[in-house]
């Protein structure tokens, strides 16, 4: 199904090459998640100059968007900064299965503001980030629904340091809320995806949370279910090309699948 719904490699590449009058009017709407914005911003220009569709990109956190898309928001692609969030519009037949494929992945970090005390971290087992919040907080994304806020509980909790870090934690509506947090000095540190902190100059990364501590960040991308439109193929076509490929690396972004041209 998924083979024929993106077609042929040379359909791919003619798409991407060639500007398609009899779409060019159309624009797409994609629901994405915050921490893709910058990238996807790139990714989508790109698109738009060698095709010729438009594309109105809204970012928020995943849950946001999904529960958004389940009350009738127009979408024609939601991208979700996890499994979790795309496996529940599965299940409330929010998307079309045979659309979606695992397209990115990230990792999480530990940030400071640029001018902090604080230098590099050894993240391990008994990490007692409390002590490095002081009488201060530590900015994460919402614990409960945000993605990157539930890779962060999940990473707390496997080096047992949840118990004392959750009375401390200010908890934002996203991951580049949470990203604001400690840039504007409001934290001392907060948890973030490594592409975050890549591109605020007023954080850095002070540690690295082990892989095996949280589970694999993936970024699944799909249609929507009531989605009818015809240049949804060719976006999705796009964001697995060489072109795309390099657009998300530069920010960070690891590539889960083989670019199609």
């Amino acid at each position: 199904m998924f083979a024929r719904f993106f077609g042929l490699p040379y359909l791919i590449i003619t798409l991407v090459s060639t500007p398609q009058p009899l779409i060019a009017q159309e624009q797409i709407t994609v629901f994405a998640a915050a921490s893709l914005k910058n990238a996807l911003d790139d990714a989508n220009a790109a698109f738009t100059k060698a095709i010729g569709i438009k594309v109105v990109a809204s970012y928020e956190a995943s849950s946001a968007l999904a529960r958004q898309i389940e009350q009738g928001a127009p979408a024609d692609v939601f991208v979700s900064a996890d499994l979790r969030w795309m496996d529940y519009a599965v299940e409330h037949n929010l998307i079309k299965p045979d659309t979606r494929v695992n397209l990115l992945g990230n990792k999480l970090v530990l940030i400071a503001p640029v001018d902090s005390k604080f230098d590099r971290i050894n993240i391990g087992q008994g990490f007692d980030i409390a002590r490095l919040a002081g009488d201060s907080r530590i900015a994460v994304a919402d614990v409960k629904a945000v993605p990157a806020g539930l890779y962060a509980k999940a990473a707390l909790e496997k080096l047992g340091a949840w118990a004392v870090a959750e009375p401390k934690l200010a908890q934002a509506e996203n991951v580049r809320a949470t990203l604001a947090f400690v840039a504007r000095g409001e934290t001392p540190i907060g948890i973030v995806y490594e592409t975050d902190a890549k591109i605020e100059p007023k954080v850095k990364i002070i540690g690295a949370f082990p892989d095996d501590s949280y589970p694999p960040v993936i970024y699944p991308v799909a249609v929507t279910s009531d989605s009818k439109n015809p240049g949804v193929a060719a976006y999705l076509s796009f964001l697995r090309t060489q072109a795309a490929k390099a657009t998300f690396e530069k920010y960070g972004f690891s590539f889960l699948i083989r670019p199609v041209s």
